[in-house]
């Protein structure tokens, strides 16, 4: 049997090799039709439904693509993140706009630095990639801590996006880390015990 990793970043680091192997393996077909029915179940949500502006994300590697939501509802207000160059772990936000889009060296899109910021106070729903979750909503990202740093002071609503395959029973998970409250896979939504402070509804 195989020695286990014995720090935390070591965990995540062979946890987030194994997780983008299991992502890859499910193959392009099988995730496109998970992700159209995780759409389904977002589209369908009441809280969803209710939410005005919502953050959102450019799929990357096999992510969960959530661009059909945006067509769809072209009513919401819908966010991008941007990544702060030469800012560590620091994002900001934009409406989203399909004629001003830029590739990150990251490989996802997101909107042009000249595009007037939105402030993370305005938004009422948060969809959130992740490379995998578990049951208890704590959150396997790149290593990056974009979404950590952000996720700490938001007070609206966090969904974590994931495919079945990699909603796991645990991940390890630090002081600075903070769970979802809801999750929506393929199989439907989970709404997860809040273990922190009472959130709002936005």
């Amino acid at each position: 049997m195989p020695c286990m990793p014995t720090s935390m970043d070591e965990q995540k680091l062979q946890l987030r090799k194994q997780c983008k192997t299991i992502r890859m393996e499910l193959g392009e077909e099988t995730r496109q039709r998970a992700s159209d029915m995780i759409c389904n179940h977002l589209a369908a949500w009441d809280l969803f439904q209710t939410s005005d502006t919502i953050l959102t994300y450019m799929p990357i590697r096999g992510e969960v693509d959530l661009c059909s939501l945006l067509m769809l509802f072209p009513e919401k207000h819908w966010l991008l993140p941007r990544i702060l160059p030469g800012e560590e772990g620091r994002m900001v936000f934009h409406s989203y706009d399909p004629n001003n889009l830029i590739l990150h060296s990251f490989g996802m899109a997101e909107p042009a630095p000249h595009l007037p910021q939105v402030p993370s106070e305005e938004i009422h729903l948060a969809l959130v990639p992740g490379l995998a979750f578990d049951r208890s909503g704590w959150r396997l990202g790149y290593g990056g801590g974009y979404f950590d740093r952000f996720l700490v002071d938001y007070c609206g609503v966090i969904a974590g996006v994931v495919f079945q395959a990699l909603l796991l029973e645990s991940l390890p998970h630090g002081a600075y880390d903070v769970p979802m409250q809801w999750l929506v896979s393929e199989n439907g939504l989970i709404e997860v015990a809040s273990k922190g402070p009472t959130r709002g509804s936005g």
